[in-house]
């Protein structure tokens, strides 16, 4: 417990320092940027809106609902479960768990996950919300779990990666690694295909492990602790990684941001960049939030900017996604931003929740879903 809670107290220092903008030279960091007005070229329209529980709560919590088929699946901090019908909003089923959910939610295979900050990981039936199995892992869960159907894969904010069999929760493998001496809050959610259990970790490196056995098959550093303090060495894997074909993209902070070949950990590209959000992909280019609020399209076949949008600068941006013709991405005072894909400039706005934007925003064919950090959340089409 002890060495569970020194990670956990290194990772609420880091946010903590990182929330305070505080630098090295003592000087007095800015305020967020103002927002500037722009000629509106892509109007919003609210389909349908639910409240979801207490939201992300009062901690740094990133609880990002998940789609499947026709259900969108939310939780909030205190263990409220829903199941909603994603095109109309109305509710299919709410289970109140009473558990400190800190990593939610993942989907697939008749199956819904949570991790708790008790160390609980937590499955239910899609389909009825009762629960499955419960276990424990060795310290708190601050992402989604995932599953290929046959295990359920976890990562904790110690650095560990565990696997479970999904049908009866009983572990199977433990990937254990030494975490960073200080991190950010936070982990990226693992991503699991049929043979790969895939994790970005606190060091800066991408591993990819056997869903068997839980066996390394390849690990890649994408950065390297570069500074003389603690803080300056930071290199965290936050945003979580992105898999798209035979690519996995990831982004660190204080790091690059890079694509890899998922079977071999090869890296095929790769460029400077510090975030803690995450990146989006799509129509051959690379779209990033960097930690000082700058949005940044990359083209995948040079490596070089696009473009960049510092606008919104110190807003605590989520992480962006990609949205019909445009890079959706929200900020620390509730405004959903619609960028051009093409030169990055402001399309539309549409004030969320008032509480702030945590969570990336989900895509599904023509609709946007977006959750509050209070706990609103929306389903948007572009108003034709």
């Amino acid at each position: 417990m002890r060495d569970v809670m020194r990670w956990k107290h290194a990772a609420l220092l880091a946010l903590a320092i990182l929330a305070a903008g505080c630098s090295s030279n003592g000087k007095k960091e800015l305020p967020p940027a103002e927002l500037t007005d722009f000629k509106e070229e892509v109007v919003l329209q609210k389909i349908w809106s639910r409240s979801i529980g207490d939201g992300q709560g009062d901690i740094y919590n990133i609880l990002t609902p998940a789609i499947d088929g026709e259900h969108l699946y939310a939780a909030d901090v205190k263990g409220v479960v829903m199941s909603l019908d994603r095109n109309t909003g109305d509710v299919e089923w709410k289970k109140d768990l009473e558990l400190p959910v800190s990593g939610a939610i993942g989907s697939g295979y008749g199956m819904l996950m949570l991790g708790t900050l008790k160390g609980e990981v937590v499955v239910l039936d899609a389909t009825t919300g009762d629960i499955k199995w419960t276990a424990h892992a060795t310290s708190e869960i601050l992402s989604a779990p995932a599953t290929n159907g046959d295990v359920v894969v976890v990562q904790t904010q110690d650095d560990r990666v565990i696997g479970y069999d999904a049908a009866t929760g009983n572990q199977r493998w433990i990937y254990e690694s030494t975490p960073a001496v200080l991190t950010l809050r936070g982990t990226g959610a693992p991503i699991v295909t049929n043979h790969l259990a895939l994790a970005g970790l606190s060091t800066g490196k991408v591993v990819a492990l056997n869903t068997s056995n839980g066996v390394p098959i390849w690990e890649q550093r994408v950065a390297i602790p570069q500074g003389r303090s603690e803080l300056d060495r930071v290199v965290d894997i936050d945003g979580g990684l992105l898999l798209s074909a035979d690519k996995l993209y990831v982004a660190t902070y204080q790091g690059r941001v890079a694509a890899l070949d998922l079977e071999s950990g090869r890296i095929l590209w790769q460029r400077d960049a510090s975030s803690y959000s995450g990146v989006a992909q799509g129509f051959g280019s690379v779209y990033v939030s960097l930690a000082t609020g700058t949005v940044q399209g990359i083209d995948e076949r040079s490596t070089t900017a696009l473009w960049s949008n510092d606008s919104l600068a110190r807003r605590q941006l989520g992480a962006p996604e990609v949205f019909s013709s445009y890079v959706a991405v929200g900020d620390m005072e509730g405004y959903l931003h619609l960028l051009s894909q093409v030169d990055g400039r402001f399309v539309g706005r549409e004030k969320i929740d008032g509480d702030g934007l945590r969570a990336r925003p989900l895509v599904d064919g023509d609709t946007i879903y977006v959750f509050g950090n209070s706990g609103k959340l929306e389903a948007l089409k572009i108003k034709q």
